[in-house]
Parts: structure tokens; sequence; C-alpha cells
């Protein structure tokens, strides 16, 4: 539940913002709301589609083998939660300079309005197909009940939603910075136990070895169905009983984005 509703918030406010930078930038212009509007609708159902066509794509490609399956969905998942960590810390300036220049633009009579319907609508559409994508990988390596992912999925989604409402009103005055450097650190860290994960499947498939099983054993002192265990299993891929080469993919993996990461701020300075 939690990294289902880390992941939501974040990709919720990053197009909650653009939205509220294009909303200021174009106090005044008529007809603005009902073209923005109309790029928000787009985009759901853009996304929409993206969800659709992964069910889809997910039921074809059932007979290949439950954990090969798995193994991949949580890579693909894996690999976009790094892009997104790496390309955020180069270029979440620049994404918000280009949106209050378009709707200066707009406002000024140098672009059409209907130039918010495409900005808007390509942005809601990309963060929620990156949403969509995320939550089917997270939706893989777990099992039973997906209430609590629907409902991390929902907190997420309305505190997302919040925080760039109170940023397009003026009301927030904790620097945006420090949500994004905070929430990529855990989306840093759900990655990581992703990859681990995924190693956990190939490991069933007999396709990658184990090495040593377990590396730990905490089942007794902090089992994973615990509320502490499903907190840490949710927040950092905690497991309680973990092979060696599920842990070499953790590192691995969070060793590689951070770099990725620090590669990229530096390049956006």
């Amino acid at each position: 539940m939690f990294g289902t509703a880390v992941i939501v918030f974040r990709e919720v406010l990053e197009a909650a913002l653009i939205i509220g930078i294009v909303a200021a930038a174009t106090r005044g212009v008529a007809m603005r709301g009902r073209w923005i509007v109309g790029g928000l609708l787009l985009g759901l159902a853009g996304a929409g589609a993206v969800a659709a066509l992964t069910d889809v794509i997910a039921a074809m490609a059932a007979g290949i083998g439950q954990e090969i399956f798995n193994a991949t969905v949580l890579g693909v998942a894996v690999l976009m939660l790094a892009w997104h960590n790496i390309w955020m810390s180069k270029h979440a300036a620049q994404l918000s300079k280009q949106a209050k220049h378009m709707g200066t633009a707009i406002r000024d009579g140098r672009s059409e309005c209907s130039a918010l319907l495409v900005l808007i609508g390509v942005a809601v559409l990309r963060e929620g197909a990156e949403t969509v994508l995320f939550l089917h990988g997270i939706a893989a390596s777990t099992s039973g009940n997906a209430t609590p992912m629907l409902l991390g999925g929902a907190m997420g989604a309305l505190a997302g939603a919040a925080v760039g409402y109170a940023t397009y009103f003026g009301l927030l005055r904790i620097p945006l910075r420090w949500f994004f450097i905070s929430t990529a650190g855990l989306v840093l860290l759900l990655a990581a136990g992703l990859a681990s994960q995924a190693a956990g499947f190939l490991i069933q498939a007999d396709l990658i070895p184990s090495l040593v099983t377990p590396i730990w054993d905490t089942s007794s002192a902090l089992p994973e169905t615990s509320l502490g265990g499903a907190l840490l299993h949710s927040l950092i891929g905690y497991q309680a009983r973990p092979a060696g080469m599920q842990i070499g993919f953790y590192f691995a993996t969070l060793g590689a984005i951070a770099l990725g990461m620090k590669y990229g701020t530096s390049k956006s300075r």
C-alpha cells in the first residue's frame, strides 16, 4: 500500500504541477478552463487505454510461465522507475520552465489555446501511463487482496492533487524540491526491492543461481505478514529469507540508479 501511495503521489504531483503552472500563467484567457479540462480528460483516456493494453498483453503472455512473466513485468517496472528518477533529476526544472513559457505565450496571444489541450493531455498521459506500468509491476510482486494497493493509490492521488492545488494558490511554503527529493529516495528503494523480487522469480524458474539461500532468516522476529514486515516490504523491498542473488540484484540496482541520478543532477547544473 505504501509503495503504491508513493508512486501515485509523485506521478499525480508532477502532472498537477504542470497543470497548475499553465493555469496560473494563463489567467484571464477566455475559455482556458475548457481546454484544460479537455486535455485532462484526453490524458486520462490515454492512460486508460494503456491500462487496457497492459491487461491484454498479460493475458496473451500467461502461457510463457508465471515466474518468467512476473520477472519480466518487474524488470520493466524497475527500468521505468530508474528512467523516471534519472530523467527527473536532470529535467525537472526545465519542465517547469517550459510549462510556464507555454502558458505565457498563450496568454500573450503568441500561441493558440489548443496548445493547452496538447500540453496537458501529454503530461497527464505520460504520468498516467507510467503509473499504470509501475502498479502492474507491484501487482505482479504481490498476491491476494488488491484492496491495499487500490487504497494506497487513492491516498497517493489525493495527496498529489492536494499539494498541486495548494501550490497553484500559493499556499504551500515547503519547497517542492523536498517533496521530490524524499519521494525520489523512496522510489529508488522501491525499485531495488522490485529488482530483488524479480531475481526471486528467476531463481524459482531455475534461470539464475540462488547463491546462498537464505542470506538471513528473520521470519520469526519480523515476518513479512506482520504490520512492520509488510510496511518494510512495501517501502524498501524487505524479505525475511532472501537469497544471495536477490541481495546482489538489490544493491546493484540501488547503486546503478543512484549513480544515474547523480550524473543527471550534475548535467542539469
